[in-house]
């Protein structure tokens, strides 16, 4: 029976990933990465030399297939991310759907998560505020139900956290301001974490933003914005 790993992989800094992860890279027949040359940096990084397969967001029904035919020969596969957890606002979940629902192999494979770093948890994990419940939204969309989705973190009574790029931070920032966040609101902003140029900030919407216009922005953002008090 072959097994099919979902493996957490280091979000910045590499030498944030378990024991088990990297024993399981070293023993699979394949390994699938989002962008088979960040991977290929990883595995560089600690000796591992095993096939890469790409599978991202835009892999077609071809590429599903290629890698139902690697399952259907009984290899052992390891599906990784560019950094943190798969299908954490990755499309990694689509495929995992589809070794499920496939009824030739239902009883020849498991699947098997092996868990690690996320910014999501790395950020909750650092922001001193009460979540034993809060509201995820990933990376918002980009156009449509954008401006309902901000909304309903205005109008949230628990925690809401969101993924943020460089590119549309300040834009997000600014559709908070305009649908109405009120200064009571604290925000706790996470900056290219467990990177050389990690940065939280803290507080309320106009105090995130002037810390953002005096630092250099890059990177990714996971954002929390805590509910009214």
């Amino acid at each position: 029976m072959s097994t099919f790993y979902v493996v957490a992989t280091p979000i910045g800094n590499l030498e944030d990933i378990t024991l088990r992860a990297l024993r399981i890279l070293k023993e699979v027949d394949l390994i699938l990465g989002e962008d088979t040359r960040v991977t290929k940096r990883l595995l560089e990084h600690y000796q591992i030399n095993k096939p890469l397969l790409s599978f991202h967001q835009h892999s077609d029904e071809r590429k599903i297939r290629e890698i139902m035919e690697h399952v259907a020969k009984g290899e052992n596969i390891a599906l990784v991310t560019d950094s943190g957890t798969p299908n954490v606002s990755d499309p990694g979940g689509k495929l995992v759907n589809r070794i499920i629902d496939n009824r030739l192999i239902e009883n020849q494979i498991n699947i098997v998560t092996i868990p690690g770093p996320s910014a999501l948890t790395a950020l909750i994990s650092v922001a001193g505020i009460d979540l034993h419940e809060f509201l995820f939204l990933g990376f918002l969309p980009h156009k449509k139900g954008r401006q309902t989705l901000i909304k309903k973190i205005i109008a949230s009574d628990i925690p809401v956290i969101v993924y943020e790029s460089v590119h549309r931070v300040e834009k997000f920032l600014n559709e908070l301001e305009k649908f109405g966040l009120g200064s009571d609101r604290q925000l706790i902003v996470g900056r290219e974490l467990t990177k050389m140029f990690e940065t939280i900030y803290r507080g309320n919407l106009k105090q995130i933003k002037d810390q953002l216009t005096k630092d250099q922005i890059r990177g990714e953002f996971v954002i929390i914005i805590d509910h009214a008090s």
